[in-house]
């Protein structure tokens, strides 16, 4: 997420409660009193994230009245607002690039790719082919950040809007490559990445002509 846009949430009496959170635990009249803000409007902002999933109870802490409750972020969350991850993965894919031959590196890659699709479909895709490549674009969008639509102008495929992983894929094809390989092990046949990956990366894969042919 760019400095700028987690800015722009942050500084929203919601992004503001969020950013608070990320040190800890806290109760209502925590934030309360920490942000100048109503408990009452504490109250229907945590209401409001709680269903989105943002935040959750962990327990409630004793009080001279009443026990309060206790609310942390959510895993998910945590996950999402970290800075970490892109120049982890970045760096990790670098080293791997300077240390390995190229033919290594993109063995494991593919293997990697392999592996991510059997973790985030446990079960066989069954149906005709484009329902098959539908379920991959799906599965892309809902779990990787992409956003992909299926394609069939002259060939079965997925087309992107973007790249998740554009900060990698300027550099290093085999994250691509990896991308191919998870979208194969989830439709089931070979397909081959077309990435653009000039100015703003976009995913493209496109099933195999031999495959593709005739497939419902």
């Amino acid at each position: 997420m760019p400095d700028r846009l987690r800015h722009q949430l942050l500084d929203t009496s919601r992004g503001r409660i969020v950013n608070l959170l990320r040190a800890g635990g806290r109760t209502v009249d925590d934030i309360a009193t920490k942000l100048g803000l109503t408990r009452s409007a504490v109250r229907l902002q945590l209401a409001a994230i709680e269903r989105d999933g943002v935040v959750t109870r962990v327990g409630k802490r004793p009080g001279t009245t009443r026990p309060s409750h206790v609310f942390e972020l959510t895993p998910e969350i945590e996950q999402l607002l970290s800075k970490a991850y892109v120049p982890l993965l970045t760096t990790l894919v670098d080293v791997f690039a300077e240390a390995l031959p190229a033919q290594q590196v993109e063995t494991l890659l593919r293997r990697t790719g392999r592996e991510l699709a059997r973790e985030l479909s446990d079960k066989k895709l069954s149906g005709g082919l484009k329902s098959r490549v539908a379920a991959a674009s799906k599965l892309m969008n809902e779990h990787l950040g992409a956003l992909t639509r299926v394609a069939g102008n002259g060939a079965i495929g997925i087309r992107g809007a973007g790249c998740p992983l554009a900060a990698l894929t300027g550099k290093h094809r085999g994250v691509c490559l990896a991308m191919e390989s998870l979208v194969t092990e989830i439709v089931g046949v070979p397909v081959r990445e077309c990435c653009d990956r000039e100015g703003r990366p976009r995913c493209c894969f496109e099933v195999e002509r031999s495959t593709g042919s005739g497939a419902a």
